[in-house]
């Protein structure tokens, strides 16, 4: 999804340019992944804050996705119980089955073709599934990097992980995905999207 918010500026580091160069070079030569960092790099304040990219109110979701989540009864009156990051990750364990952002089936795409938006899943709407409603939520906990460490780390269920790095890949710099995303580039588990 296109985001137009500006990255996070005052960071000059050597050390993070040296980062981004390499992650730019990387993609252009169609690099997979290979020995490297196996935590990401500190962007923005140090330590175990994450700061988070783009616009803070939206998580730089499709407004679609996010109206249906605001409006959805089980965001609004389950999750809403939910107040702390382990009762969300059981949450995950128990309820997410794919991470698709419309429930199977909910959405009526018959008669199109082609690129037309309903087609690639953001045209219109359906049902929210399950695993954007919790992302959100997660958003809403407002993460430190242990514990988005911990869900993309985590060894119980593959969509606690999946999870995890869609909430880096919604509201972490575009420059830093590189570093988060590396050392896992040759992980072979098994999911459903």
């Amino acid at each position: 999804m296109a985001n137009n918010s500006p990255a996070l500026t005052g960071n000059s580091q050597p050390q993070h340019q040296a980062a981004a160069a390499a992650a730019q070079q990387q993609q252009q030569c169609g690099g997979g992944g290979g020995g490297g960092a196996t935590k990401p790099a500190v962007s923005g304040k140090q330590g175990n804050v994450l700061p988070l990219w783009g616009n803070e109110k939206t998580m730089n979701l499709n407004p679609m996705i996010l109206t249906n989540i605001l409006s959805s009864p089980y965001f609004k009156v389950q999750l809403y119980e939910l107040k702390t990051y382990h009762e969300v990750v059981d949450e995950i364990y128990f309820k997410v089955t794919h991470v698709e952002p419309w429930e199977k089936g909910s959405r009526k795409t018959a008669g199109q073709t082609g690129m037309c938006g309903g087609v690639r899943g953001v045209g219109t709407g359906g049902i929210v599934s399950t695993a954007f409603c919790l992302l959100y939520k997660l958003f809403t906990l407002k993460l430190t990097r242990k514990q988005v460490m911990g869900l993309i780390t985590h060894t119980d269920s593959p969509y606690i992980r999946a999870l995890g790095f869609m909430y880096i890949r919604y509201t972490q710099p575009p420059t830093d995905l590189w570093d988060w995303f590396e050392s896992f580039l040759d992980d072979e588990e098994f999911f459903t999207c």
